[in-house]
């Protein structure tokens, strides 16, 4: 999946995602949502973001976590 709404830059936030190069990182975004802010709240809040930006933090997170478990196998 492209993210290209997502950008990564070493000098600015200590390299944090960031939404479209704004000083507003994927983590700022996440947390909004995780503590029930919706997505007109966040809008409002931070006139420069667009929907899609919400959107595609959410899914740069969801993909930043997709961990694969394996089961060890039992001791014989």
């Amino acid at each position: 999946m492209a993210f290209d709404r997502i950008t990564v830059e070493p000098d600015k936030l200590e390299g944090k995602p960031c939404i479209r190069g704004l000083r507003i990182t994927v983590e700022t975004v996440v947390r909004l949502v995780a503590a029930g802010w919706t997505f007109e709240q966040i809008l409002e809040e931070y006139p420069d973001l667009e929907r899609a930006d919400i959107q595609q933090a959410l899914e740069y997170a969801a993909a930043a976590t997709d961990v694969h478990v394996h089961r060890l196998r039992s001791p014989a």
